[in-house]
C-alpha cells in the first residue's frame, strides 16, 4: 500500500456550509408604500387636483362656499360620467370622437320621438337608449371589420351624427332646437330620475353627482375585480397577444364602444330633462374634453394603462377650473388656455410619477 492509501478523510463539518445570499432585484424586492402609491395611474392627477383646489381657494373667496363646491361637483359630474366609459375605451387602446355629438343625438331622439308621436316620454327615453347602444355597436363593428383606426371610424360617425342632428331637427321642428316636452306624460318622473336635486346641509346637490360616484365605483370594480377588466388591460397592451391567449378581443371592443353609447344616453337624458329642450348643434368639441379628463387622470393615449378613479379626478379638475375662473372674476375666455395648461402639466406630472415609480 502506498502512504496515500492510509491517509484519513477530513472530518465532516458539524454544520452545513452557508448558502450564498440570494441577490435582490427590483422585480422581487418589496416596494415601499410611497413607491406603490406613485405607481397608481391617478396619483399625478390627485397631486394636480390638490394644487388647483388650493390655488382657487386662495384667490377666490366665493370658491370656499359650500354652494360653490356643489356647482363645481355638478360641472365635474356631467363631464365625468362620460369620461368614465371614454377612459375604459382608451385603456382598451381605442378612441371615440363621436362621444360629444352622441350625447346630443340621444337627447334629440327622445325629445323628437316623444313630441311628434305624442308618446309618454319614457318611450322616447328607451328608444334613445337603443339608438345610443346601436351607434356604439356600429363603431365597434366597423373597427373590427375594416381594421381602420378608431380615430377615423369615429370621426366619420361624428360627422354623420352632427349632420343628422341638425337636419332631422329642422325637418320636424323647422328650427335648430326641439320643442319643449315639459308638459308631456312622464316628464316629471323622468326629471326626478335624471335631473333632480338632493338637499344636503342646506345646499342642493344635483343627482348627477351621486350617479357619477356610483358609476366610478362600478367602473373600478369592473377594471380591478372582473375578467372583463383583465381583458381591457390586455387588449390595450397588445390586442394580438391578448387574442393569442384567448381573450375575445372583438367582443370586448364592441362592448367598450357600447359603454360609451350608454354614457352618452345617460348624459343626454340629463340635459333633456334639465332644460326641457335640446339645441341640435350642442356637443361638438366635448369629445376632446372627455379625452382630456381621462388623460389628466392618468390614462395613456397608447392604451393598456389607467384607472377609473383617474378620470373622476380629471373631471373634478375640469369643474374647478371652469368655475374657479368665474368665482375669481377672471375673463372666461381664458378657460381653454387654463384647460390646455392643466392638460400639459398633468401629462408631465404623470410622466414624472411613472418614472419615479419604476426606478429601482
Amino acid at each position: 500500500m502506498t502512504p496515500m492509501s492510509h491517509a484519513t478523510a477530513p472530518a465532516a463539518s458539524s454544520s452545513p456550509p452557508a448558502s450564498p445570499a440570494t441577490p435582490k432585484d427590483g422585480r422581487t424586492a418589496e416596494r415601499s408604500l410611497a413607491r406603490r402609491m406613485l405607481a397608481r395611474p391617478e396619483t399625478g392627477a390627485l397631486i394636480a387636483a390638490i394644487g388647483v383646489y388650493l390655488f382657487f381657494f386662495a384667490v377666490a373667496p366665493s370658491f370656499r362656499e359650500a354652494s360653490s363646491l356643489a356647482t363645481v361637483l355638478y360641472q365635474a359630474s356631467v363631464m365625468g360620467i362620460m369620461a368614465l366609459p371614454v377612459a375604459l375605451l382608451m385603456i382598451g387602446g381605442e378612441f371615440d370622437l363621436s362621444a360629444g355629438v352622441a350625447v346630443t343625438s340621444s337627447a334629440l331622439t327622445a325629445s323628437i320621438l316623444s313630441f311628434q308621436l305624442s308618446l309618454n316620454v319614457w318611450t322616447g327615453v328607451l328608444v334613445a337608449l337603443v339608438v345610443s347602444l346601436a351607434v356604439g355597436a356600429f363603431n365597434g363593428y366597423m373597427l373590427i371589420k375594416t381594421g381602420l383606426p378608431s380615430f377615423l371610424i369615429t370621426l366619420g360617425t361624428f360627422l354623420m351624427l352632427q349632420g343628422a342632428n341638425l337636419a332631422v331637427t329642422k325637418i320636424f321642428t323647422e328650427n335648430v332646437a326641439t320643442d319643449s316636452i315639459s308638459d308631456m306624460d312622464g316628464f316629471d318622473q323622468a326629471k326626478s330620475v335624471f335631473a333632480s336635486e338632493i338637499g344636503i346641509g342646506g345646499v342642493n346637490v344635483k343627482i348627477t353627482v351621486f350617479y357619477w360616484l356610483a358609476f366610478a365605483a362600478i367602473a373600478t370594480w369592473l377594471l380591478l375585480r372582473t375578467r372583463f377588466g383583465n381583458w381591457i388591460f390586455a387588449i390595450g397592451g397588445s390586442k394580438d397577444s391578448a387574442r393569442a391567449v384567448g381573450v375575445p378581443v372583438d367582443f370586448a371592443k364592441i362592448a367598450l364602444f357600447m359603454g360609451v353609447g350608454a354614457g352618452a344616453w345617460f348624459v343626454g337624458m340629463h340635459l333633456l330633462f334639465s332644460f326641457n329642450t335640446v339645441q341640435s348643434g350642442e356637443g361638438v368639441g366635448n369629445e376632446f374634453l372627455y379625452i382630456i379628463a381621462a388623460v389628466i387622470g392618468g390614462c395613456l393615449l397608447t392604451g393598456g394603462y389607467g384607472s377609473a378613479v383617474g378620470p373622476v379626478i380629471g373631471a373634478f379638475i375640469f369643474g374647478m377650473v371652469s368655475q374657479g375662473i368665474v368665482y375669481a372674476n377672471w375673463n372666461p375666455d381664458w378657460f381653454k388656455f387654463f384647460l390646455g395648461l392643466m392638460l400639459l402639466v398633468a401629462t408631465l406630472v404623470n410622466l414624472w410619477v411613472r418614472r419615479q415609480a419604476t426606478r429601482r
